[in-house]
């Protein structure tokens, strides 16, 4: 049985513990919130038939199999890299964070020293193992584009773009290197993160966001163009009914990287 603790208990956090209730090589025995949340989370857990305990940090003693961080950029500063100096495995869903400048290298040496790993989920998006197979066999271009509902936009610089709540048709909202969207929009940029760190970086990866008000999904697109050939994809999620900014595949892609973990088989 692999024990897990998680950092986080929001959307994400919340909708991956349901589903691992029914997985009897997975246990899930704390997650980590801010003390301001505890009581909140506390409610939100209740109906779980084996509710973690909630804890504002992983004690000295802790020994989990796997640390799990669904937090937030945030987090990544706060509880990863000390778990990775212990010798902790760690999972991240908020790649985003890593367009930070030195956070990737900062990381890699914590997880060096501790003996350990570290492993970015893809979240939203797929083709992430085509796509760094292509950089290997020459990879020269990268373009992504996320299409959202408008109201998704509601919090980021688009609003200086545009009226998002009277939108009537689409409209790209940025346009720019990885990097910069990483910038402007921290809390869409998980995505176009995970490309750069898996093709041609934060700086050449090419990145255009839309606010649609005909959409209902979260819309990912990706083109690669290189020596190996191209590849298009193309990626209709469902948003979270809690939070519309984040595509359920990113809950269901955390459920799959423990169960590569927990499982005899993994693909």
């Amino acid at each position: 049985m692999l024990h897990i603790t998680m950092i986080g208990s929001g959307a994400i956090g919340v909708g991956v513990l349901e589903l691992l209730e029914n997985d009897p090589e997975l246990v899930v025995d704390a997650v980590i919130v801010p003390q301001t949340s505890q009581a909140l989370v506390r409610q939100r857990l209740a109906s779980l038939r084996k509710a973690p305990r909630v804890l504002t940090a992983l004690p000295a003693e802790a020994r989990p199999d796997l640390l799990v961080e669904c937090a937030g950029h945030r987090a990544i500063e706060q509880h990863v890299l000390p778990a990775l100096e212990r010798g902790i495995p760690c999972l991240v869903v908020s790649v985003g964070a890593l367009s930070e400048p030195g956070l990737v290298e900062r990381l890699e040496a914590a997880a060096q020293r501790g003996g350990t790993r570290i492993e970015l989920l893809p979240g939203a998006i797929g083709g992430i193992d085509a796509l760094s197979a292509a950089k290997v066999g020459g990879l020269e271009s990268v373009l992504y584009t996320g299409r959202k509902p408008a109201r998704a936009w509601l919090g980021t610089p688009a609003e200086l773009a545009c009226d998002l709540e009277q939108l009537s048709e689409a409209r790209v909202i940025f346009e720019g290197s990885a990097r910069e969207a990483a910038r402007l929009y921290p809390k869409n940029a998980n995505v176009a993160a995970t490309l750069s760190l898996a093709g041609l970086g934060l700086d050449r990866t090419w990145v255009r966001l839309i606010a649609d008000p005909t959409s209902s999904e979260n819309v990912h697109q990706v083109e690669a163009r290189g020596a190996f050939g191209g590849f298009e994809l193309t990626l209709r999620g469902k948003p979270l009914a809690a939070n519309p900014k984040t595509s359920a595949l990113t809950v269901y892609s955390v459920v799959r990287a423990l169960g590569n973990h927990a499982h005899a088989i993994s693909i």
